[in-house]
């Protein structure tokens, strides 16, 4: 009998783990991708490589979806997909920074079931099955009940606090943090560690799929920018946006924030974009 799709997603990351951390990051091979698309390591590609060989292997009828994958359509007539991010926070892993993390997920008919962030160098690795919770290293992990914008303290880019993303330019007086791994900012508010979380720019869902499900299964609501569910395996993956948080800070959130995008036609973010 196969092993759960979880078990699978975890001995994976690990062994991804393994592969990057013998990369030194500021001495790994680096470049540009083509038409502005952000930098990329040969620890990536390593990775990306051995990801699609063990999880493709596992699971021969699942579609695949990576960052360090050229896309096909493929994907969009496969039930269950795995979207797979190598290294979130290549820029981060490239400089030396010790917080970019391996995201792992299996989405069935749009909707996450299986979820997996790990940050090998700091020995964390978040995971969640659909309605079995989510967990950090093994324990029970839950998101903050702090209800107030205003004492809250959100994972978030300075762009998204300029006044035309606020309802009438008032820009909420929460505390801001940031890391540089999206996906690891997802697994912060899982965690508790932060109150929210929230990217105001159209989002890659290699970056965002498996926290999503983190996030709800830790008690956490995710939408997109405007409060719809995320759905994935989309013809173009991306997502308008992310915003978590618990249910009544979020509602606070979704509520202070312009109903509309501020900008006509947004610019594409790009993979690894510090802005994102």
């Amino acid at each position: 009998m196969p092993e759960p799709d979880l078990s699978l997603l975890i001995d994976a990351a690990r062994a991804a783990g393994e592969i990057a951390c013998s990369y030194t990051g500021p001495e790994a091979r680096r470049w540009d991708k083509p038409a502005g698309a952000g930098p990329v390591t040969e620890a990536d590609i390593a990775v990306n490589d051995m990801l699609e060989e063990r999880l493709r292997a596992a699971r021969p009828d699942y579609g695949w979806l990576s960052e360090e994958t050229e896309d096909n359509s493929d994907r969009l007539d496969r039930d269950r997909v795995f979207i797979v991010d190598p290294i979130d926070g290549t820029r981060g892993f490239a400089e030396g920074d010790k917080s970019w993390a391996h995201a792992l997920a299996v989405v069935e008919h749009g909707e996450v079931t299986a979820a997996v962030i790990y940050l090998p160098m700091h020995d964390l690795l978040y995971s969640a099955e659909r309605g079995a919770g989510a967990q950090l290293n093994g324990a029970a992990i839950t998101a903050s009940e702090n209800r107030d914008l205003d004492r809250a303290e959100i994972l978030a880019t300075r762009p998204n606090l300029e006044a035309k993303h606020w309802r009438k330019g008032a820009v909420p007086q929460f505390r801001r943090a940031y890391r540089p791994s999206l996906a690891y900012r997802m697994a912060l508010v899982a965690q508790g560690r932060y109150d929210g979380m929230l990217t105001l720019r159209p989002s890659w869902e290699w970056d965002i799929a498996a926290g999503d499900l983190i996030l709800q299964e830790a008690g956490a609501i995710c939408t997109d920018r405007r409060g719809a569910p995320l759905r994935f395996n989309n013809p173009r993956p991306q997502v308008n946006g992310v915003i978590a948080a618990g249910r009544s800070l979020h509602e606070r959130l979704s509520a202070a924030l312009e109903p509309r995008d501020p900008d006509i036609a947004p610019a594409l973010v790009l993979p690894n974009d510090p802005a994102a």
